[in-house]
């Protein structure tokens, strides 16, 4: 698997750094890359944005992310990924200022784009 096999869009449910571990999100994750073939991740979570930008070796994706929070604060972390395919990721996170004794988690499935019919 190449790094250019991970480029698309994935549905993603996750955790926050919470000790529940119980899913408390969806959204959609976009990954493309920059002109040193460097990830570029685009998170939407509800209708938060977050970004990020990050590298792929040996199956596994770390990124960089932040995001502008509701208190306008800019929060910073990182997400870590196996990539089991190219089409399924599974991974943990963990934010600055987020809870020290836990990882968040996600779970990311490859979304199909449908093809038009003419």
């Amino acid at each position: 698997m190449t790094v250019e096999d991970l480029v698309g869009s994935y549905s993603v449910q996750g955790s926050n750094q919470e000790e529940t571990g119980l899913i408390s999100y969806h959204g959609i994750l976009t990954l493309s890359l920059d002109e040193n073939n460097r990830i570029i991740a685009q998170w939407m979570i509800g209708d938060q944005l977050q970004n990020g930008t990050g590298f792929y070796k040996d199956q596994i994706l770390v990124i960089n992310f932040n995001y502008k929070g509701e208190d306008h604060n800019i929060y910073k972390g990182v997400a870590v990924y196996r990539c089991i395919s190219k089409d399924i990721l599974d991974g943990f996170w963990s934010e600055k200022h987020g809870n020290p004794l836990y990882l968040g988690s996600e779970h990311c499935v490859r979304i199909d784009r449908p093809e038009f019919l003419h």
